[in-house]
């Protein structure tokens, strides 16, 4: 990696990286607790906004992978935050579940339908006409419309799902409104991810498994990139991107030897 500044800080995408699914990919739990051994700063990211860091503590030691809840950075905390800078102690209408509930009240949000200052979009299994057609209107009034992420789609053991950014196009046809996404490859999460962790760019890696969200992001925000293949982005496909990760590995495992 021919870093010009020792490595201090690692930030890590979770799904592709360490789990697929419910399984833990071989070396994540060992990675992890090297960087815990050494006392190195890192967080891990997903722009799943479904759950809280507890409910996604709780999944990862399902598979094996003891992680903190203050350890996780989701685009809902990332979200909240970004709310709670710009209008502390606004209002918005959410259409989500408990992770970005939970982060707006967090912050001192209050949930609403009438007249609320944004109208924030997050991941959900229940999505529902209603409530889809009230963020409509809501925006139409005025509301300002934020998304979590832009994923179109994210996989399930039956298949592909609609995720948030499908359900975003669907309600910037109606409104002709384009949402201001949060999460990757927006590099306001991997800023974010930086400030929680009072660390410097220069002395930190983001590691992911999709060159077009992961790598695009930390690169952006100033990080040394490592791609890893266990994930989204397949070996053949690594070259027709226009920028480059620091370093291409196999897996997390690969990275034991670059802890220091």
């Amino acid at each position: 990696m021919t870093p010009t500044r020792p490595v201090e800080t690692w930030l890590t995408d979770m799904d592709g990286v360490l789990v697929h699914e419910e399984e833990a990919i071989p070396g994540a739990a060992e990675f992890l607790a090297r960087l815990q051994e050494l006392g190195r700063r890192y967080l891990v990211l997903t722009n799943n906004s479904i759950f809280t860091p507890r409910d996604l503590r709780a999944r990862l030691l399902g598979s094996g992978i003891d992680v903190p809840e203050d350890r996780l950075w989701t685009s809902a905390l990332a979200t909240a935050q970004f709310l709670a800078d710009q209008r502390p102690g606004g209002s918005a209408y959410v259409v989500g579940e408990a992770g970005l509930t939970t982060a707006l009240h967090d912050v001192g949000y209050t949930l609403t339908d009438r007249r609320p200052d944004y109208v924030v979009l997050g991941e959900t299994r229940t999505y529902s006409f209603e409530s889809i057609t009230r963020a409509i209107r809501l925006i139409e009034g005025g509301a300002r419309f934020l998304a979590t992420n832009p994923d179109p789609s994210g996989p399930s053991q039956q298949g592909t799902l609609p995720a948030t950014g499908s359900v975003a196009a669907l309600i910037t046809t109606a409104t002709g409104r384009q949402p201001y996404f949060i999460g990757k490859p927006n590099p306001l999460m991997m800023r974010s991810a930086l400030n929680r962790l009072e660390a410097h760019s220069e002395t930190t890696v983001m590691v992911g498994d999709r060159m077009d969200t992961d790598i695009v992001s930390g690169l952006e925000a100033g990080l040394r990139t490592v791609l890893v293949l266990t994930g989204s982005t397949r070996p053949e496909q690594v070259e027709r991107f226009p920028f480059r990760a620091s370093r291409v590995v196999d897996s997390v495992a690969d990275l034991l030897a670059l802890v220091e």
